[in-house]
């Protein structure tokens, strides 16, 4: 076992090998199939991988905040107030962590049984194949075989990037009309053809002979207007958070000038060299990175888009990361009451893993360090199966908000339900909540369908085949009009 860069930036397919010498790396090479599953989990046995430390918080509580261990542990923390009923916003009834484990394992054991190890991690991809068209494969067959498999990898991470950007919840009104199929798609399936179809089109390039890639000059010269256009935006058919998702886009294109990280053509695909080359990655028979290696490069490069009239220390914006009132607090330690989520990015690096490890046959050390993501089907389902239940004061309140929201023009008006900010306690509990039931519904569920050891779901395939397929299920049939979550999230395009 050796540390290495395994590949360099793109004019040099070279590795080092175990004596020390460059030895090339043909095309072919990196093609060559791996023992895996169906799910992308190899059946290859890897080295252990240490992982990094969590920076320590009293010491650097940004660094800590911005990290990936951070989100579980703070969110255990309201899982621990919600397991003894202590929550300040929501009862909860823990007799029903059984039957939302056994609704799950319903619909799990519906679309997949008996072949489990068949169901794919939750990742951007499989939205681009709604309605059963491989739409990502049909992508990859119209490129020339000159394209060897690193160069469409970095396509996929430039496509998946700039979609789970575009990735906020789009409201019950809007939908798209496919321009090459003219069937109609709405939601998160809506948004991921859409930015398909945008991104084949040449929106997101500056590279007239090569549409199909993302880059600072692409995205520099969009606006909101040929987003709008894009995404078939009209006063009839509104899209919750257009300026939100066009800011994020606008200013990725000034994130993309890290030449490091996104190479001197500026593109989010380029990603892929930097984590291939660095000291982190390790190589055996494949390619090694670390989880924490790939979320640093993600939280660290794209900080710049973020808004930053958030939670903040010490004058530095923490994203996605709110004060929650059930967490302890400190007169001095003002971290102590934070709950960080992350959730984009979160979303962006379980959709970034899949094109590597399916065309590079990458793996990713320390997946298990990623958490349920703090969304509103997996949320939505806790509260429609009755685990969570909205205090009476709050869903006063909520509904309150949700009628005076009802009076402005394009906004939902039916099957009223409870609405908040983002940035309200009552909805960052309720991510909060979620985070720490997705780890406890695991348990229940690989229970459930007896699986054990090697066999068993993990979170990722969990979250993909179960909770936020049945979060949308059991709001299409709780809500039929709308299919809106049974708490509303006002949301400005980036969040969620």
């Amino acid at each position: 076992m050796f540390k290495m860069g395994l590949f360099s930036r793109k004019s040099s397919k070279q590795a080092i090998s175990p004596g020390g010498s460059m030895v090339s790396m043909s095309n072919a090479s990196l093609k060559s199939p791996v023992p895996s599953t169906a799910n992308g989990r190899s059946r290859m046995s890897f080295p252990e991988v240490p992982m990094p430390r969590a920076p320590d918080p009293t010491l650097d509580p940004v660094a800590y905040l911005r990290s990936i261990y951070a989100i579980r542990e703070r969110s255990r923390l309201v899982l621990e107030k919600a397991r003894q009923n202590q929550l300040k916003h929501f009862t909860v009834d823990m007799s029903k962590l059984q039957d939302t484990a056994a609704y799950v394992v319903s619909i799990i054991k519906r679309d997949y049984a008996p072949d489990y190890a068949a169901i794919p991690p939750h990742g951007r991809w499989q939205h681009f194949d709604v309605g059963g068209r491989p739409r990502v494969d049909q992508l990859m067959a119209s490129w020339p075989s000159t394209v060897d498999a690193q160069e469409r990898t970095r396509r996929l991470m430039d496509l998946f990037l700039v979609s789970v950007l575009l990735d906020a919840g789009a409201g019950a009104k809007w939908q798209y009309r496919s321009k090459e199929s003219g069937r109609i798609y709405r939601r998160s399936e809506g948004l991921a053809v859409a930015s398909l179809e945008m991104f084949k089109a040449g929106l997101f390039s500056s590279n007239l002979n090569e549409p199909c890639q993302v880059d600072s000059a692409g995205l520099k010269k969009l606006t909101m207007e040929s987003l709008a256009r894009g995404l078939q935006v009209t006063e009839q058919n509104p899209l919750d958070g257009l300026q939100g998702r066009a800011g994020l886009l606008m200013r990725l294109g000034d994130a993309l000038q890290n030449q490091e990280v996104f190479g001197l053509e500026a593109r989010p695909g380029n990603m892929l060299d930097y984590l291939l080359s660095h000291p982190s990655t390790q190589a055996s028979s494949v390619p090694i990175i670390p989880v924490p290696t790939l979320w640093n490069t993600l939280m660290d490069s794209l900080a710049p888009i973020w808004p930053s009239t958030r939670t903040q220390i010490d004058g530095v914006s923490l994203g996605d990361a709110w004060p929650c009132s059930v967490m302890p607090s400190h007169p001095t330690h003002p971290w102590e009451n934070i709950v960080p989520f992350h959730k984009l990015t979160q979303w962006l690096t379980y959709s970034l893993m899949v094109p590597m490890t399916k065309l590079l046959h990458v793996h990713f050390a320390g997946a298990h360090l990623l958490t349920g993501l703090p969304e509103y089907r997996n949320g939505g389902l806790l509260v429609d199966i009755g685990l969570l239940t909205l205090k009476p004061d709050d869903a006063k309140r909520g509904l309150a908000q949700y009628q005076r929201n009802a009076q402005l023009k394009g906004q939902p008006n039916m099957e009223v339900v409870p609405l908040f900010t983002a940035d309200d306690d009552v909805i960052v509990e309720w991510r909060a909540v979620t985070v720490g039931f997705m780890d406890e519904l695991l348990v229940e569920v690989n229970s459930l369908l007896g699986l054990s050891g090697a066999d068993k779901l993990n979170l990722a395939q969990m979250l993909e085949a179960g909770s936020w397929k049945g979060g949308r299920e059991i709001a299409e049939v709780s809500r039929p009009n709308t299919k809106e979550p049974p708490i509303m999230i006002l949301s400005d395009g980036t969040v969620f």
